[in-house]
């Protein structure tokens, strides 16, 4: 298909940055910066491989279930409202962490962050943007990862990132309808993002790499704004999940402070862990 060669063509960015950025890919995470031969990890820390497992796990591979490396169930997009917004919101994740990354100094981290929802979600959710009638869109995240290795200021891509999310708010209302609210999708989606930050905040701590922090305040970010343009619609439909909504995000919030990695992750993952249940619980799942 002509739109596949376009993007694989697109994709060769994504390639050469790999070779040239700290942050390789949300697969293959790279430290901040390597320790001094004084300052290496403990013999039982883990490896940038083990790094890398748990983070294919966090994120869900691709399998015979039909999961798209985000972890995402595209099949189930096809038809179910809050998949394939899930799938819109991964996207929206990662542009977001990119814009914060970019104006706290992590250039190189942005440039990839911008690129990698292309190969990682959007690229798998093809057929079912086609059998929604959604055109291609993917050149806005890589335009974006090439003007942030170009340099354009902070207020440029800050103009790039909102084109964007304004994009992935009209190809949401081409979501299949199963008849759920908008209210229940935003809550079943913005649960989603709080499991993922959660999950990726706990593989943080377990090592010194940057990928799964600034992934982990991605999904915080997303779930935070999608929640607070819906919060009053929520709260109506479903007060339970609203309140559990809030203490979830007040703790991440405490946990992902900026988009740069503090130099102490401190929060308490077991009362994350319980908060995240929390939302879930309220809505059924």
């Amino acid at each position: 298909m002509d739109i596949k060669i376009k993007r694989w063509t697109h994709l060769g960015l994504g390639a050469a940055l790999m070779t040239t950025t700290a942050l390789a890919s949300c697969g293959e995470p790279a430290a901040k910066e390597a320790p001094a031969a004084s300052e290496q990890p403990a013999a039982d820390a883990p490896t940038e491989a083990e790094v890398e497992a748990k983070l294919d796990e966090v994120n869900g591979p691709a399998a015979a279930s039909g999961e798209g490396e985000g972890g995402v169930a595209i099949e189930a997009a096809l038809t179910d409202p809050v998949v394939y917004n899930i799938a819109l919101t991964v996207a929206e994740a990662h542009v977001v962490a990119a814009r914060d990354a970019y104006r706290d100094g992590e250039k190189d981290a942005a440039a990839e962050m911008f690129a990698h929802p292309v190969s990682e979600v959007l690229f798998d959710m093809e057929p079912v943007f086609e059998a929604r009638g959604v055109s291609d869109f993917t050149d806005q995240f890589l335009d974006a990862s090439q003007a942030v290795m170009a340099g354009e200021s902070v207020d440029e891509i800050n103009a790039r990132t909102a084109a964007i999310i304004a994009t992935l708010r009209t190809v949401s209302g081409n979501a299949p309808d199963d008849g759920s609210s908008p209210a229940a999708i935003t809550t079943g989606v913005v649960a989603d993002m709080i499991d993922r930050g959660t999950k990726m905040y706990r593989l943080a701590m377990e090592s010194e790499f940057y990928e799964p922090y600034l992934d982990g305040y991605g999904f915080y970010t997303a779930a935070r704004d999608q929640f607070e343009a819906s919060q009053e619609a929520i709260i109506a439909e479903n007060p339970d999940a609203a309140e559990a909504i809030r203490g979830a995000l007040s703790l991440l919030g405490e946990a992902y402070p900026a988009a740069a990695r503090p130099e102490t992750l401190d929060a308490d993952v077991s009362a994350l862990t319980v908060a995240a249940s929390e939302v879930f619980l309220t809505t059924g799942n």
